[in-house]
């Protein structure tokens, strides 16, 4: 049976993009598609020759507004979800010292085929960091350049792509520290994208986790895609902070354990992670909005880690520890 879906927009300003994606990220949405005003006039400056094919009304809806889109389920969880976060902007709003705009909420109804036709148009093979190629799964006749490793994938209707600032720190991490015989876990595992990376980069083994069920089997599907069987690669269910049966089931020497979720889940999960850690594991964190990055630094040095590597893109941090 084909599902329907809540297309959900809110409207913000260009400053207040990131801070709102991080407010939808900490309440457990992921798939954003951010449309910041400034990449619609890029696009009007260097494309004077479509001018006239361009309707004066997006021009003006377009002006002055960006905003992040996303998708829930038209069912009982996915309205209880929106009206949560519908009642928390007011809340949002007087935390921000940025201007937010109106955060008008848009909603529209689509089917899941339309959404998942219409949403392919938009994602595209990406280059990330040095060697690693993120292909669309239904593109993987696209030849690879030289030297790249492919990764393919179809992130689902909910789940990120890969573009997100974060992951792309995250990944370019794992360049410079994945090596053969390592075994990997990945906390917020979501489209599998990092394990599957891990994998691809040399490591042996990859255990991922979510606090979607629905994660489980996007991950191993994509896992799929790669040639990457359940002997390699596995995932799991659960909130990690509080599910103390996961919490045992999910224990082990890991040389790197990933979490590329946000600043409100990496500071408890600093506390507890090192349990699933080998001795001079890594453990690598992202997803950190640049106004909770001293925050975040603070936890970890507190819970015995030593930050060993620093990243940043578009206001979005990553650290690397030991």
């Amino acid at each position: 049976m084909e599902c329907s879906w809540l297309e959900v927009s809110i409207d913000t300003t260009a400053q207040g993009l990131d801070s709102l994606s991080a407010y939808l990220t900490a309440a457990g949405i992921s798939g954003l598609v951010l449309e910041d005003e400034a990449d619609f006039q890029d696009f009007m400056e260097n494309n004077h020759d479509y001018w006239g094919y361009v309707d004066e009304a997006l021009i003006q809806q377009k002006k002055g507004v960006s905003r992040v889109t996303f998708y829930l389920m038209q069912n009982e969880d996915g309205q209880a979800r929106l009206d949560e976060i519908t009642a928390g902007l007011d809340g949002f709003r007087a935390r921000c010292p940025e201007d937010v705009g109106t955060l008008e909420i848009h909603i529209n109804t689509v089917q899941e085929e339309d959404w998942a036709n219409n949403w392919k148009a938009y994602y595209k093979p990406l280059t990330v960091g040095r060697s690693l190629r993120i292909i669309p799964e239904w593109m993987r006749e696209e030849p690879v350049p030289a030297g790249m490793t492919p990764i393919y994938l179809n992130p689902g209707l909910i789940f990120g792509t890969g573009s997100h600032a974060s992951t792309q720190l995250c990944l370019e991490a794992m360049e410079d520290i994945v090596k053969p015989g390592d075994s990997v876990l990945d906390l917020g595992c979501g489209s599998g994208i990092l394990g599957i990376a891990a994998l691809r980069l040399g490591a042996d083994r990859a255990v991922g986790c979510d606090i979607d069920a629905k994660a489980v089997g996007v991950a191993m599907e994509n896992a799929g895609f790669n040639g990457i069987g359940e002997a390699q690669m596995s995932a799991c269910a659960g909130n990690i902070l509080s599910d103390t049966a996961l919490q045992d089931k999910l224990a082990g020497q890991y040389q790197i354990v990933l979490a590329n979720i946000v600043a409100d889940v990496i500071i408890p999960l600093s506390a507890m992670v090192r349990r699933y850690m080998a001795p001079g594991g890594y453990f690598l964190c992202s997803g950190i909005i640049d106004i909770r990055a001293d925050e975040v630094a603070a936890a970890l040095e507190r819970n015995g880690f030593q930050i060993v590597g620093k990243r940043c893109r578009s206001d979005w941090y990553s650290f690397l520890c030991r």
